[in-house]
């Protein structure tokens, strides 16, 4: 699904060229569920945006979906963004001004598809992530949590083969992070590819395979020793999470 190989990124200044990534090479199956990890500034989010698309490398080559996309146009990348790939970003990314429901059609708009369509494509997203009853509040009405759900639904609505988050449980407390986590290991079970970035060890620890960077280079791109994924039985005794993070809306 996504093949890396020999990738490097440099950021030129007027006298200074940075080295951010530094001949990476692997590749991500269809239907992995990866955690690319590593500590602060050593280039998780820029191979992030490489990989969605959203940047392109300095050197090497990169095919996504058969693809070579190294060198594509900006035409060629934006309906590869469009039809394969759903983002999930650490600030939401909502728009203030929007509700739920507006926020998670604005994909499909840029698709091109009726306004009939994105109503009930959207609900039925916005149902996925347990938000039906906050469908026509906007995002200062909700929690953080609740606002991850949301950006989650907008990154479905297109129906992607693969998902792409960057630190998406950072701003949030430890249970409605692990309550986020849980929705993505859901989406891999249902087939789609993931992939996020975190400098979190313990959330690493919750996926089957790692990619770890340091200083722009991989250092481990192995399946994970110490998977944490609880047994159904475990999971049943477990009180469910609740979202304590603040709102500005009584919780129904």
């Amino acid at each position: 699904m996504l093949a890396l190989h020999n990738v490097c990124k440099n950021y030129r200044t007027t006298d200074v060229e940075t080295r951010a990534l530094a001949d990476i090479s692997f590749e991500i199956q269809d239907g992995e569920f990866v955690a690319i990890m590593g500590p602060s500034g050593c280039g998780k989010s820029t191979l992030l945006n490489i990989l969605g698309l959203l940047d392109q490398p300095s050197a090497g080559s990169y095919r996504l979906a058969d693809q070579e996309v190294a060198n594509a146009s900006e035409r060629k990348l934006t309906a590869l963004r469009r039809d394969l790939i759903g983002f999930v970003f650490q600030s939401f990314n909502l728009l203030p001004r929007l509700d739920i429901l507006e926020n998670v059609e604005l994909p499909m708009i840029y698709a091109g598809i009726s306004r009939k369509e994105r109503h009930e494509r959207a609900r039925k997203a916005i149902e996925a992530v347990d938000l039906s009853h906050r469908i026509h509040n906007r995002p200062s009405q909700l929690s953080g949590g609740q606002c991850q759900r949301v950006a989650i639904a907008r990154a479905l609505v297109n129906d992607p083969k693969i998902i792409l988050a960057d630190e998406p449980t950072g701003a949030l407390d430890t249970q409605t992070g692990e309550a986020i986590l849980k929705l993505f290991r859901q989406l891999h079970e249902k087939g789609h590819t993931v992939a996020l970035v975190t400098h979190d060890p313990d959330i690493a620890a919750e996926t089957p395979r790692r990619i770890e960077l340091r200083d722009g280079k991989v250092v481990d791109s192995a399946h994970s020793h110490y998977v944490r994924f609880r047994t159904e039985a475990a999971a049943a005794a477990t009180p469910v999470a609740t979202d304590t993070t603040t709102s500005n809306v009584p919780q129904a």
